[in-house]
């Protein structure tokens, strides 16, 4: 039998304080396909699966959702780590393995994000000092000296991007006080940019963090704020727990 992997958690989590040794129904949790939700024990974590029997490469677009839907539902009950869509144990033996073989990363992880959550802020930014920087530059196809002065220019206006949105996420940094974060940028059209934060908190802070929403909606001129959460740490995790699976 194939298991589908939403996270993994400390068993107990899922068991009011009881550890199990055979999977157990987590009842008003609906999966992928609308597959019924088991808590997979393995030692003293446990893996959040359904059964599978279907194509990795045809999950739907709304399998993201369903995905995210049981992260959430498990996150909702104590420190989750999260399988990315589509992570698949082929049989029982490879989901043991992969637990065994990471036993020291999985619960170094949960020790780190235990009471830890994930807030999400957008920026679009729409600075009419930004305006030009904002327009591509069109590389000529032929090489020479008209070639270098574009891939100069070109080079010029994605160095002054750079430099706003450091700019930007520093004073975003100083209003919220995260205690991990993660950026990403990105050219939306020839007048905006797309910042994209993840911020790490403490769960008991979630209410401050909100509150301070307003104060950098104003301070931030020229931006478009949208704040979003609280989420499992997806962004937070060591590197090896984003890709292990026994067939991700």
């Amino acid at each position: 039998m194939a298991w589908y992997a939403y996270c993994i958690t400390d068993q107990q989590i899922l068991n009011n304080g009881i550890r199990s040794r055979r999977p157990a129904l987590l009842e008003g949790v609906q999966g992928v396909n609308g597959c019924a939700v088991f808590s997979y024990p393995s030692g003293e974590f446990a893996v959040v699966v359904s059964e599978f029997d279907g194509n990795r490469e045809k999950l739907e677009q709304k399998a993201l959702l369903e995905h995210a839907r049981v992260v959430g539902a498990c996150f909702r009950a104590g420190t989750v780590l999260p399988f990315k869509l589509g992570t698949i144990f082929e049989n029982d033996e490879a989901l043991r393995q992969a637990v065994r073989t990471n036993r020291r990363a999985f619960g170094l992880s949960v020790a780190k994000l235990k009471g830890k959550a994930e807030m999400h802020l957008k920026l679009l930014v729409r600075d009419g000092s930004l305006r030009e920087a904002m327009i591509d530059v069109k590389l000529p196809d032929t090489v020479g000296g008209d070639y270098l002065i574009k891939l100069r220019e070109k080079a010029s206006r994605q160095r002054e991007r750079q430099t706003k949105a450091r700019a930007l996420s520093v004073q975003v940094h100083k209003l919220f006080n995260p205690l991990e974060e993660e950026i990403s940028c990105k050219k939306m059209d020839s007048q905006g940019m797309l910042i994209d934060i993840a911020h790490l908190i403490d769960s008991k802070s979630i209410e401050k963090y909100q509150n301070r929403f307003s104060s950098a909606a104003k301070q931030l001129k020229n931006c478009e704020l949208v704040i979003s959460g609280p989420w499992p740490p997806y962004h937070f995790l060591p590197g090896k727990l984003r890709t292990v699976a026994g067939n991700s």
